[in-house]
């Protein structure tokens, strides 16, 4: 029986190391879907419940695997669906094939069944590598360079067969004019900058006496290092979104989140230091980083096209974070005065009281806060954690303390709603021996988390620790929408766009053979999280939680609080209850607590 093109497809991704590919069937590619049948599932073909969580859980695998992930699609409307997906992998460089299926040849630009001009809608998300198969022998060098860039570039790769061209024949490139051969080896290299733009870096930095890092998803796997130049400049060392768990919040330097969704000592950090070094990180508001006439900074990033952005550094070292700051390190000259790095460590210990003491603050029913902050306490070393976008990543941002081997990711800059739950999904497959937990709003559990639901039970027998546990943040309203309304419009809640129609997620994860608990009171947090961890099964935490607890950053400004302020004024239908809340929120920070 001859090989077509699809089973050569399948061939070729086996052969890149591809073992899942996240899809949903139709009949673009009914030509794959048979080469998965004869490949006996070769790579594993796992089906979502729609293309957009076949795109996500992609990502998800691709974040917490450190290897591409590949999503399959059929033509017109499934083409279409994987785009939110695709984007959140090109806006948070992760790697991801997609491949997607289109009409026969013969129909193309006929105006044909679910014809869509692919290679212009996926122009912009797979900007770094698009291209159509249109004869056999172009196969492998397409899937080749898609493979590749989107290693190389950590960017979103999109490869369009016709269903036609699936059925046929493979045949390969022949050696003559116009045929080009590939090949599979990636050789990756280490990059480090030169003597001289190390030197120039050392000389900013050891001319500082009060030195803060940022640091972000690019310096995931150079702890070691960051910790060592952080001790030689007695620097503290903040964290972007994305980079949360690349060191633990165990470490007294560690200031934690920065940004809108981050924490007091790391604005303090950024306002109070005089020299920056950031690393691996595009953290996008530099209203969050040093006024620009304070600090001198220097920027270390792989990627030559993001570096010089957000801050007028003064030297910008184009390197692998791990090699950089090690060829660095000779180079610094120890900080003999260490009052800095007290500051920042007294300022650290004294944020993680007060955030234990607002997740105690009385709500009604349960302070959400509290779910984030109860799960801390009890988190394993090894979890893989998700966020989904809104207020869940207020809270998963602030209260969550990273330790030991923790993992965790949302969409952090597409930050798009509804990718928690695809992100776990993803993160089993990558690593069925190690639990995963999803922190999900009640709006993206309606949006999609509930059909996902579907896709856990279907799998997760085959996971080794089946565990993962979703918690849902159950308060039937748009919290974050609710609170961007309030703070930063002055616009008082709009009621029929917030709020939510009721509705027992628990009810649901148990009709589908998980387990699940609704919590309605905050005293039983605890149990309800230590019966979910230790679980022989998926679990659903259905926790009812106060839509008025305020996600206000600990550097609110005053334009943001007086639109608050202006908003309540107006008649919003939670007024009483946010102030009430408000004030005993953020007491903590005034009040005295002790370790």
């Amino acid at each position: 029986m001859s090989t077509t093109v699809a089973d050569h497809l399948l061939e070729r991704l086996r052969a890149w190391g591809v073992e899942h590919v996240f899809g949903y069937p139709g009949d673009g590619i009914n030509g794959i879907l048979g080469a998965f049948s004869r490949a006996e599932d070769q790579p594993r073909f796992v089906q979502s419940r729609h293309e957009e969580m076949s795109a996500f859980e992609a990502v998800g695998y691709a974040k917490f695997s450190d290897r591409p992930g590949v999503c399959l699609a059929t033509s017109g409307p499934g083409a279409i669906h994987v785009l939110n997906g695709l984007y959140d992998a090109k806006l948070d460089h992760v790697p991801v094939v997609a491949i997607v299926g289109q009409t026969n040849r013969t129909a193309i630009g006929g105006s044909y069944q679910q014809e869509v001009d692919l290679l212009t809608l996926f122009k912009d998300v797979a900007s770094d590598y698009v291209q159509m198969v249109t004869v056999p022998e172009q196969l492998p060098n397409v899937l080749d360079r898609a493979m590749r860039i989107a290693i190389t570039r950590r960017a979103p790769t999109a490869i369009i067969v016709p269903n036609d061209v699936q059925e046929l024949a493979y045949v390969a490139p022949g050696h003559e004019f116009k045929m080009v051969p590939s090949s599979l080896d990636l050789s990756r290299s280490t990059v480090v900058p030169d003597d001289e733009a190390l030197r120039r870096a050392a000389e900013v930095l050891n001319a500082g006496t009060r030195v803060a890092m940022l640091v972000g998803q690019g310096a995931r796997g150079a702890e070691a290092e960051i910790a060592q130049v952080a001790e030689v400049l007695g620097a503290g060392v903040a964290k972007a979104l994305l980079g949360k768990d690349v060191l633990s919040d165990e470490l007294p330097w560690v200031t934690g989140a920065i940004g809108l969704l981050g924490t007091r000592p790391s604005y303090d950090l950024m306002m109070g230091c005089d020299t920056l070094l950031t690393v691996g990180s595009s953290f996008p508001y530099s209203q969050f980083l040093p006024p620009y006439d304070q600090a001198r900074a220097v920027q270390i990033d792989l990627d030559a096209t993001m570096v010089g952005m957000r801050y007028p550094y003064e030297v910008n070292l184009v390197g692998d974070a791990g090699a950089t700051l090690r060829a660095l390190l000779p180079l610094l000259r120890r900080q003999e005065d260490r009052s800095w790095r007290d500051e920042v460590t007294d300022t650290v210990r004294r944020w993680w009281q007060v955030v234990d003491a607002e997740a105690d603050v009385a709500a009604d029913p349960v302070n959400p806060m509290r779910i984030f902050s109860e799960f801390s306490r009890q988190a394993p070393e090894d979890a893989i954690v998700t966020s989904d976008s809104g207020s869940a990543a207020d809270w998963y941002a602030r209260q969550v303390r990273f330790r030991g081997a923790m993992r965790g990711s949302l969409s952090g800059t597409l930050a798009s709603m509804g990718a928690a739950v695809p992100y776990a999904i993803g993160a089993k497959f990558a690593h069925p021996d190690r639990p995963a937990i999803a922190f999900e709003g009640d709006g993206a559990m309606q949006m999609n988390g509930l059909a996902e639901l579907i896709t856990i039970a279907r799998y997760w027998r085959d996971w080794a620790d089946p565990r993962l546990v979703v918690a849902v943040l159950h308060n039937n309203d748009l919290t974050q929408v609710t609170w961007e309304l309030r703070a930063m419009g002055g616009t008082p809640k709009f009621v029929e766009s917030q709020a939510l129609p009721d509705v027992s997620y628990a009810g649901f994860a148990a009709s589908l053979g998980l387990g699940a608990i609704t919590v309605t009171a905050p005293e039983q947090l605890r149990d309800a999280w230590a019966e979910a961890l230790a679980a022989d099964r998926p679990f659903l935490l259905d926790v009812h939680c106060d839509p008025e607890v305020p996600p206000i950053p600990p550097h609110a400004t005053f334009e943001q609080m007086k639109d608050l302020v202006s908003a309540l004024a107006q008649g919003d239908v939670g007024r009483w209850q946010v102030i009430k809340e408000g004030i005993r929120t953020k007491a903590q920070e005034l009040l005295p607590h002790r370790s």
